[in-house]
């Protein structure tokens, strides 16, 4: 047998050279005893044969960027699912808290690495002008009214999620010290309740009243973008863009409506846990509030995933107590929770799009939305959606949305960048104490005006 494939071998690299040299196929036929008509045909059906396995290749696999690092596990889950129901290998690489997306993201275009998916920040979008699939024609546009539209390129991303922000609470300790939280309409009536709970730390096992962090090197996308959005948003209908046109069109704040939201920052500093107000991190942000060890904490729904997920241990220990989210009650009448998808994701052109836009809507339908929800704990913005997550936010927000009680997410039209590379370090100064309200106020404004220049 090895003898005769290396004959048939040599007799093809024979033909090949002599057919080379313009030797004519009734001549190599005579020659080598061979049919040239057929070893032809075998030579076209090899290389189509190539060329199919090779597209073959590139349609099986998929590359998706997923910007959520705390539900890894579930992506990773959801991709596990798709190729057990499709064959089609997804690769996920999912963003650590406080890595900047964008940039990296740029940086894998420009080295060839980009993923077929990859998610999007309402600011971002414009980084991939012309670059983006259009997905308006999708099936899954139908059923949803979070998808990202472009009024120049059609619809450009993917709504994955819907999330929301404010200001979190532990019920369970709240109602232990005889407080109810839909009494807490007002600056004043906050103080109070902070105050109340201030005086009863050992008895409630509190180590501080509210976790806030205001640390500038890895949590700017906390104050600079979460926490400063309330600044734009709260309390206002989702149609208004009175504060984001004011810090676009002309790079300043409202001082007024601005100071009551710094005197409020205040009130947060002041009762937060000073281990980790300006250098804690994330992890302990969460997990801390996950062991009862804050009655507040100044996140959004996304905690659920890991006080059920990395912190399941520690909440289990706490008590599993039920949660609550108020609004940033820095005015009185701000009655709202920020609700949106958190970001987008969106295909690349130059990438497998086709097998892309298949994974995306197979993510809108059942087997999907069942990972999305029931494990990843994200509230469905699809309307189609049977599943309910065990999310301990999710009846929370549920509650805000079918109420009308939500304002906009305007903090994502911002020049991208503005967090981290500015808003971020005044917050951070802020709870260091260099600066009272009215100082934060003017670095704030300051920070706007020349990071826009």
């Amino acid at each position: 047998m090895k003898r005769y494939l290396f004959g048939i071998t040599f007799g093809l690299a024979a033909v090949s050279m002599l057919s080379a040299c313009g030797i004519k196929d009734e001549v190599v036929e005579k020659a080598f005893n061979v049919d040239m008509k057929e070893l032809n045909n075998i030579a076209e059906k090899n290389d189509s044969e190539k060329e199919e396995d090779s597209t073959t290749v590139q349609q099986k696999s998929l590359k998706l960027f997923n910007g959520k690092g705390e539900v890894d596990a579930q992506i990773r889950e959801l991709a596990q699912k798709y190729k057990a129901e499709t064959g089609v290998n997804v690769e996920v690489e999912s963003a650590q808290a406080g890595v900047d997306v964008q940039a990296t993201l740029k940086a894998y275009y420009l080295s060839d690495k980009m993923p077929d998916i990859f998610v999007c920040e309402s600011s971002g979008f414009a980084n991939w002008e012309g670059l983006l699939e259009d997905l308006s024609d999708q099936a899954w546009v139908k059923d949803t009214e979070a998808e990202y539209v472009d009024k120049n390129y059609g619809t450009l991303g993917f709504p994955y999620a819907t999330e929301a922000i404010g200001l979190i609470y532990n019920a369970d300790l709240l109602s232990k010290a005889g407080i109810d939280p839909e009494t807490l309409t007002s600056p004043e009536l906050m103080r109070k309740a902070f105050e109340t709970l201030d005086s009863k730390k050992d008895q409630l096992g509190l180590t501080a009243v509210v976790g806030y962090c205001a640390e500038d090197e890895n949590l700017s996308w906390s104050t600079g973008n979460h926490i400063f959005g309330n600044y734009i948003d709260a309390g206002l209908d989702r149609s208004d863009t009175t504060y984001i046109d004011m810090i676009n069109n002309d790079h300043a704040i409202d001082k007024n409506r601005f100071l009551k939201f710094a005197e409020f920052i205040n009130l947060l500093q002041e009762f937060s846990d000073p281990a980790l107000l300006v250098s804690g991190t994330y992890d302990n942000q969460v997990k801390n509030f996950a062991s009862g060890k804050y009655a507040f904490v100044t996140q959004g729904s996304w905690i659920g995933a890991v006080m059920t997920g990395n912190n399941a241990q520690e909440y289990e220990k706490a008590g599993h107590f039920k949660v609550g989210m108020l609004p940033y009650v820095f005015d009185k009448g701000v009655d709202t929770i920020l609700t949106n998808p958190p970001s987008w994701w969106a295909v690349l052109k130059e990438g497998n799009a086709e097998e892309a836009k298949a994974f995306l809507q197979w993510c809108a339908g059942d087997s999907g939305q069942k990972i999305l929800v029931e494990d990843a704990g994200f509230v469905s913005p699809f309307t189609s959606c049977k599943y309910v997550a065990s999310d301990p936010f999710a009846p929370v927000v549920s509650s805000y949305i079918a109420s009308g009680k939500t304002s906009n997410w305007h903090w994502m039209d911002m020049k991208e960048g503005i967090a981290a590379n500015a808003l971020g370090k005044v917050f951070n100064r802020y709870a260091r104490g260099d600066m009272d309200a009215e100082g934060f106020t003017s670095e704030i404004a300051k920070a706007v005006k020349n990071y826009y220049k």
